[in-house]
């Protein structure tokens, strides 16, 4: 059985529900009901209570999911002594999607002039706990993200880039000030991140030191497209608050705008685990992701590391 089943299962314990594991697995919720539902047959036993608001695993759920965990870590720990055996060069990469669409393409044309020989190139976009967690369970072997919080980075060697800056974006013809107060942007609809992404985290953040909410605006459309996003607000649907560098494409399309009393920058770290510090495919993609920032500077303020 393909251990991406058990991968499902221990996801939708987390979670609580079908739909949320499917968003972190990228997946749909049909998928994810399907997997598991293929587990209790396969198995013969019912692993989920679905009585209530929220999935509850039953005693067989449990019991499956401790083996599942196990069995998961000895294939971690298969794949890489092959890794060490045939010593090919493999790399994977964990990271946002404003790094993947913003950043990604010109890293990794950097990252294989330097390494023409590298056999296998993977990346994945995830949110940042995704990510993090990705690095931690030797599913990716670096990760890089976006973050406005404190973060518990245990077991993992970090470098910090400097910090991505997001400004709210309307239409060219929208009329807003270039500076906005908060009631002007209120009465607009807002496009948003889901749950669990950095730039929402950060202007719920905002919002709350003003004394409003996501609920406050005049609507609120959750989208993780950032390019259809991007097409919906030069059309005039809305605003939304999202990263200067990836709208720099659009520049004379969009119009870029500043909140009063919003903080408009976030962290942004690499993350790869602490024993494979020193390995140099991994610093080498490391240095180059740094080239793309020669020139810019860490900003010591940014308490969120």
């Amino acid at each position: 059985m393909e251990t991406r089943y058990f991968k499902t299962l221990l996801k939708v314990i987390e979670t609580g529900s079908f739909s949320r594991a499917a968003e972190a697995l990228y997946i749909t919720q049909s998928a994810a009901s399907q997997r598991v539902k293929l587990l209790e047959e396969k198995l013969g036993h019912q692993l989920f209570d679905r009585s209530g608001q929220q999935l509850v695993p039953t005693e067989a759920g449990l019991i499956v999911a401790e083996k599942a965990k196990s069995l998961l870590q000895k294939e971690r720990e298969l794949l890489d002594a092959l890794k060490d055996i045939d010593g090919s060069k493999r790399l994977s990469l964990c990271c946002t999607p404003t790094f993947g669409t913003a950043y990604l393409p010109d890293v990794l044309n950097r990252f294989i002039l330097k390494n023409a020989d590298t056999e296998d190139l993977k990346f994945v976009f995830s949110q940042p706990d995704q990510a993090v967690q990705g690095v931690l369970n030797r599913e990716c072997d670096i990760a890089i993200i976006e973050h406005c919080d404190a973060r518990d980075m245990t077991g993992l060697h970090t470098v910090s880039l400097p910090p991505d800056e997001l400004v709210i974006i309307s239409s060219r013809d929208s009329g807003l000030p270039l500076t906005l107060k908060v009631e002007e942007l209120l009465q607009h609809r807002l496009y948003a991140r889901r749950d669990g992404c950095s730039s929402k985290k950060l202007l719920e953040k905002n919002l709350a030191g003003q004394g409003e909410s996501i609920e406050s605006f005049e609507k609120v459309v959750i989208s993780d497209d950032l390019r259809l996003t991007i097409e919906t607000v030069k059309a005039g649907g809305g605003v939304s608050f999202i990263s200067n560098k990836v709208v720099e494409p659009y520049a004379g399309e969009l119009t870029q705008h500043y909140v009063e009393g919003f903080t408009h920058k976030r962290c942004r770290t690499i993350a790869v685990k602490k024993e494979r510090a020193d390995d140099p495919l991994l610093l080498s993609f490391i240095a180059c992701v740094e080239e793309m920032f020669a020139g810019d500077h860490v900003d010591s303020t940014l308490k969120c590391a």
